[in-house]
């Protein structure tokens, strides 16, 4: 369904009349009931100002950057909303947040996925002193490039790292410890968990806002439908409700492919679908909203807005995607077709692998 009543401040953050993506049906798991937040109009027609907590996980602040590509309209939503905690780019403490009352923040926008105990601690704690909880962007909805790193155990993340990496020098084989102590005191690290995990992994979440990074017109749509109060039911996607290639303009004509190309080997047809030239594309099986930024600059889709509607894993459902439009009779063209796919599995679960259904095999 549209967020409802997307039109004042999203037209005003954007500077034009925008469509707010839409928002899907709510997780199974979650609630029915919108949340409630303090923004809600008054009588007297003056809107209460939210208070907003945002913060980056195992993230590489892409998704905080998105936020200020709104450029100077970010005054418009500093007129609606007190931000309590930024660390990309506000001097606040935790102990700022810890003093707050519990369910006093409005609205969390947590960014990045959980991979050592501290994203875990701060988690936990923001999602005690907030009403709403928002993963925002693909690593917080779905693991995203950092649960790229679920492929190996943290031994053998922490094994290449500081051991075998060829830019290393560490003959002695120091590794990064929880507590060491100095002539300063003692001091802590994070621990590194086994697995990287999707913010739901850890703490209820009431919105999903996908993306690397989500993109401008989400940004703008939640911001109004916080600021008015006209918020959709819990577990909904601010994205859209199809498939990418459905919102895709390309040219489809249902044809095979005998080869498989990376992006840099083949001069494509701008107007023709990507995949049918054999280029990987995502798009049947990628949630749409993005607006079709990559394939509309002659790039594939890299997958980032998670699966698509009643997608449950988006690697193995391409799979199958793929190997219908296979061109191969006998098991040689298959193999040679298959040794021209670079690293499926990453490619497959670039944004996802925080929760696979095909669990990857770890090397020994």
């Amino acid at each position: 369904m549209k967020l409802p009543g997307v039109s004042s401040i999203t037209d005003k953050i954007l500077g034009r009349g925008a469509q707010a993506p839409d928002a899907t049906e709510p997780a199974e798991n979650a609630p029915a009931e919108s949340v409630q937040t303090e923004s809600a109009q008054s009588e007297s027609g003056d809107m209460s100002k939210l208070k907003l907590a945002l913060y980056w996980g195992a993230a590489c602040g892409g998704c905080d950057i998105a936020v200020l590509d709104i450029n100077e309209k970010i005054l418009d939503v500093a007129a609606i909303a007190d931000i309590v905690l930024w660390p990309i780019a506000m001097d606040f403490k935790y102990s700022d947040v810890e003093a707050l009352e519990d369910g006093e923040i409005d609205v969390c926008l947590f960014n990045g996925a959980v991979g050592n105990s501290e994203q875990q601690e701060i988690a936990e704690l923001l999602r005690r002193k907030s009403k709403a909880m928002v993963a925002f962007g693909a690593c917080a909805c779905f693991g995203g490039i950092p649960a790229l790193a679920n492929f190996h155990n943290r031994e053998q993340r922490m094994q290449r790292a500081y051991d075998e990496a060829p830019t290393n020098f560490n003959p002695d084989g120091i590794r990064p410890q929880t507590t060491t102590v100095a002539p300063e005191g003692e001091m802590e690290l994070p621990l590194t968990f086994d697995t990287v995990k999707k913010l739901q992994d850890v703490v209820q979440v009431e919105y999903f806002v996908p993306g690397c990074p989500p993109v401008v017109d989400q940004v703008a749509a939640l911001v109004e439908a916080l600021a008015t109060g006209n918020l959709p039911p819990a577990g909904a996607v601010i994205a859209g409700a199809k498939a990418l290639c459905d919102e895709c303009e390309r040219e489809r004509k249902g044809e095979m492919i005998g080869n498989v190309h990376r992006p840099h080997q083949v001069i494509t047809d701008p107007e023709r679908c990507l995949l049918e030239q054999g280029v990987l594309c995502m798009g049947p099986v990628t949630r749409s909203g993005c607006g079709s930024r990559c394939t509309n600059v002659n790039m594939p889709c890299r997958g980032c807005f998670g699966p698509g509607p009643g997608i449950e894993d988006q690697a193995s459902k391409y799979v199958g995607a793929v190997a219908s439009i296979y061109d191969a009779e006998d098991e040689e063209t298959i193999n040679r077709m298959l040794d021209e796919m670079v690293d499926p599995a990453g490619t497959f679960y670039r944004f996802s692998l925080s929760s696979p259904t095909i669990l990857p095999r770890m090397p020994k």
